[in-house]
């Protein structure tokens, strides 16, 4: 499925996926996605992928309510070496993206992704992933666990 070298791969995560590592690890699904999401950090901190950021990302961080939570989710983004512009393109990808009934700052993220030419955009957000497919994006927006398979 990846045509590129292993130092080539261009991530976007969500807040979804910064924040699982934090959530209640009480339910399986929500511990396998959260070591799913720390390995696949842990290559982009290792230099082997590339983790993109981006301003819609620093809104919703800016909207938890938990420090602490915060402060853990900011280290672990720290790693974050692309910083992924809104551009008026992507403002209009991203009014696209919500004809198709994909939420705002949803839209947003696949619009930053898709114009920035990320390679997969991973997300935790089982119906930001069904949106997604209902509108045929141009690049993986897929469960860490499942894309971490495939890689």
């Amino acid at each position: 499925m990846y045509d590129v070298g292993v130092n080539e791969l261009l991530i976007y995560m969500d807040v979804c996926c910064l924040n699982r590592p934090f959530d209640n690890q009480a339910q399986y699904r929500i511990r396998i996605e959260s070591e799913a999401v720390l390995t696949i950090l842990s290559f982009c901190q290792k230099g082997e992928w590339t983790l993109a950021a981006s301003d819609p990302i620093e809104f919703e961080l800016s909207k938890l309510n938990d420090i602490d939570k915060l402060k853990k989710i900011r280290e672990l983004y720290s790693i974050a070496e692309n910083r992924l512009i809104v551009t008026e393109q992507v403002r209009e990808r991203s009014k696209e993206l919500q004809v198709y009934g994909v939420k705002f700052l949803d839209s947003l993220h696949l619009a930053l992704a898709e114009i920035h030419r990320q390679d997969v955009l991973l997300t935790t957000d089982d119906n930001f992933i069904a949106a997604a497919k209902r509108y045929k994006a141009t690049i993986p927006v897929i469960n860490p666990i499942v894309w971490l398979m495939e890689v």
